[in-house]
């Protein structure tokens, strides 16, 4: 069956992890766009800051306070969506948290407290979309990572639970295609983003970790995200750094190995001592939002992305001229003769 997905402005746009990074810049230009919005988060005062926000522009949109890593908190998101819209058309699984540290440094219980944010929290949200999707078409949005294909060393459990991530989109896209389900099911690949993430996340190691460049703004990710609400689309990648280190460690996996793990071991640790934090492993991670979490330059779009996504028409439109244009040169080309 054809998976047809409506404008933006007639959809109803289900965001987990709303109130920070790549989730608050989706909600924010989901709204500008027209969308109506049911946003979820463990951080309630952060959710009605929001949803207050977004309504004094116009906006609609409703707060859910909930927790990804709890599977009836995913109906309770859909049931309210249900009661105040009607229905949803898309549905994005974006709530995420890293621990920084060797693996063997990283105590159990919070190994799997990540994976119950960043893997069963997109499974049991996948699940309770579908239920709905799956009678009136849609689209289903999980935030992946650069990682999703290749580790890195210093966040192995956070690369794991991406790799999970990917394996149980892929896994479930398939099968949903082969039932000829109407649902598009995309995996969005974000590169290094200018967030809270290393303030939310759980740091085992001596210095304060540090995101290895180039670093790209999360309205680049917020846009991806809205292209594939509205365009199915298999993958995204955010960055061609993104779509570079998961090219080597396909193509090249000793030669990453070797080259990438010493570099982004070092590029990963600041020079700055450990200091405690109110991360966002256990609990919300409350604190302000800043404009910019990052010192040096922060790339506010991709143009490997816009290429594969808005201006996708345009580059393949473009190949064919030029594939046409060769053709013709060579179909008037004078023949030698012999």
């Amino acid at each position: 069956m054809k998976v047809s997905l409506k404008p933006l402005k007639q959809q109803v746009i289900v965001i987990t992890g709303a109130t920070s990074g790549i989730g608050l810049a989706t909600a924010r230009e989901a709204a500008r766009r027209g969308a109506r919005l049911v946003l979820a988060g463990r951080n309630h005062a952060a959710l009605d800051s929001l949803v207050e926000e977004l309504k004094a522009q116009g906006a609609e949109a409703i707060a859910v306070p909930a927790d990804v890593g709890k599977q009836e908190d995913h109906q309770k998101i859909l049931d309210a969506g249900m009661a105040a819209y009607g229905g949803i058309e898309t549905w994005v699984n974006n709530a995420g948290v890293s621990i920084f540290g060797k693996i063997e440094d990283v105590a159990i219980e919070d190994q799997r407290q990540l994976f119950e944010t960043n893997f069963w929290g997109v499974v049991y949200g996948s699940l309770a979309s579908l239920h709905h999707l799956r009678q009136t078409g849609g689209a289903l949005i999980n935030i992946g990572s650069e990682v999703s294909d290749r580790a890195i060393p210093l966040q192995g459990m956070y690369s794991a639970s991406k790799h999970a991530v990917k394996g149980f989109t892929d896994a479930l896209r398939m099968e949903l295609e082969a039932e000829g389900a109407p649902v598009s099911v995309t995996l969005i690949k974000p590169a290094s983003i200018d967030t809270a993430f290393v303030q939310h996340a759980k740091n085992y190691l001596d210095v304060e970790p540090q995101l290895p460049p180039p670093i790209y703004s999360p309205k680049a990710v917020a846009d991806a995200i809205l292209y594939a609400a509205e365009h199915p689309i298999r993958d995204v990648y955010v960055g061609a750094a993104s779509k570079a280190i998961s090219a080597l460690g396909q193509r090249m996996p000793g030669v990453a190995d070797k080259y990438l793990g010493p570099s982004l071991i070092k590029a990963q640790r600041s020079d700055q001592p450990a200091s405690p934090r109110n991360d966002a492993l256990w609990g919300p991670g409350d604190g302000p939002q800043q404009d910019s979490y990052t010192k040096g330059h922060v790339h506010q779009s991709s143009l490997y992305t816009d290429l594969n996504t808005r201006w996708r028409g345009l580059m393949w439109a473009g190949m064919g001229l030029t594939v046409a244009l060769a053709a013709m040169r060579g179909a008037t080309k004078p023949r030698r003769r012999l």
